[in-house]
Order: structure tokens, then C-alpha cells, then sequence
């Protein structure tokens, strides 16, 4: 495998135009399904549950948990959404949840990233739909390049890949589960999306890069969790570990 670095300068070198060629190969327009930003399971009586449920795409980090959605986030998008709002950092954000165990009063121990924020469903907090099921993102123009990106990732190491396996692929792009995909998409759509999948598999290296070369062990008490990220190691609340 490259290293780190290696990747990163494979991702800055990527070129705009031919990954926007493999997104227009592929295909894709935004349905509004919702799939993306909601939990695999929906909550308990919720009609729309079960049998209709889409695969887990919480897992935009390459992973599920199997219920929550959990989308990656970096400490400055935290910072940008909340100042779409009213909002503290626990309110966008919380520590992601692979790498931590469950102890007796909750989750306890060490993880790399954040992950949005979710309500009780599991959903994503800014996810909301309208009363004939269309869901929208209430914070769309602040949104993460995750969610900007998806349903596309580029075959980089060290750059998440959203739920698992990719279904298609061309060239250096990857495509996965979305009802969205095979759609017809503009030639600007395809350049604008092709740039923030450039920006995205940039800045995952550089976090991830931070992330190890900044990492120092820490103290923790019982049932306490730490979240090493790119700015050093953070409590829940967001605040710095002295």
C-alpha cells in the first residue's frame, strides 16, 4: 500500500475533467429518496420501517455500525454548521462510533473522526421531509463534502468508501448504493461534483496524515471518549483534551 503521502499527491493530481467524464459515464441524479441520511432501521412504529428500508448509507465512511447514519466530518465543517445556526458542537456533531466500546454508562474510548449528528431515529439531525415523504437536507449549502459527493468516492487508500463495495466504477471513480445512479447528468453537474470528489479525497489524506503524525496518548477517565482528529485530541463537547 503507499503511503499516506503518496496518496495525497495522487489525489492533488487528479484531473477535473476525466473524473467528470466517470461521473457522467456512470450517471447520477438526486432522487430525494433520503436514503443517504437515514438510518438503516427507522424508528419503532414508524410505518415507512422494515421491509422498505434502504441499505445502511451511514456508512458514508466506509463502514456501518448497522443502524445510525454516520457520515464523516471534519472539525472545520462542524464549525461552518454551526454557524448556520443556534448550535453548539455537540448539536452537529458527535464522535464516531467505531473504535469505541459500550461500557456501563455509555460509550467509552478512542476514535479518529466525527460523524453528524443524529436524532432519535438514527437519522441525520439536518435531514427533514416534507408531507409527502420528499426529504431535503435543511442545511444543503453548508453540507459536507461527504454528502456533497455521494453517491461517488475515488479509488485512493486512505479515502473512506460509503457503504461498502462499490456497485460500478470507471476509471478512478466509484459509485455506491443509490437509486440515483445510471440517471442522465449535465455536463456542469458531472465538473461540479468531480471537483468536490477532488477536494474530498485531498482532505481526507490530510486529516488522516494530521490525525497520525499529531497523535499522543491520552488520559482518560472511566467511560470517558476521546476523538483524535486533525486539530489534536477533543472531547465530546468538541473542546481540546489538555
Amino acid at each position: 500500500m503507499e503511503s499516506l503521502e503518496a496518496e495525497r499527491e495522487r489525489a492533488q493530481a487528479l484531473d477535473v475533467a476525466e473524473l467528470a467524464d466517470a461521473i457522467e459515464a456512470i450517471g447520477f441524479e438526486c432522487t430525494r429518496c433520503g436514503a443517504c441520511c437515514k438510518a438503516v432501521e427507522g424508528c419503532e412504529g414508524d410505518a415507512e420501517a422494515g421491509a422498505e428500508s434502504e441499505p445502511e448509507a451511514g456508512g458514508k465512511t466506509g463502514g456501518s455500525d448497522g443502524h445510525d447514519h454516520t457520515a464523516t466530518v471534519f472539525p472545520d465543517e462542524v464549525r461552518q454548521l454551526q454557524e448556520t445556526g443556534d448550535y453548539d458542537w455537540r448539536d452537529v456533531a458527535r464522535p464516531m462510533p467505531y473504535g469505541l466500546v459500550e461500557g456501563e454508562d455509555g460509550p467509552q474510548g478512542e476514535t479518529f473522526e466525527w460523524a453528524l449528528q443524529t436524532d432519535d431515529c438514527g437519522d441525520c439531525r439536518f435531514y427533514a421531509e416534507d408531507d409527502d415523504g420528499v426529504g431535503a437536507c435543511t442545511v444543503h449549502d453548508d453540507r459536507p463534502l461527504v454528502c456533497r459527493t455521494y453517491p461517488f468516492s475515488v479509488a485512493l487508500g486512505g479515502t473512506s468508501q460509503p457503504m461498502g463495495e462499490a456497485v460500478d466504477e470507471e476509471g478512478m471513480v466509484r459509485a455506491h448504493e443509490c437509486e440515483g445512479l445510471g440517471r442522465d447528468i449535465s455536463r456542469e453537474e458531472a465538473e461540479e461534483l468531480a471537483r468536490a470528489l477532488k477536494e474530498r479525497a485531498v482532505r481526507e489524506l490530510a486529516e488522516a496524515i494530521a490525525v497520525r503524525d499529531g497523535y499522543r496518548p491520552v488520559e482518560r477517565d472511566a467511560g470517558e471518549v476521546v476523538v483524535f482528529d486533525s486539530e489534536g485530541p477533543k472531547r465530546p463537547d468538541g473542546s481540546p483534551v489538555e
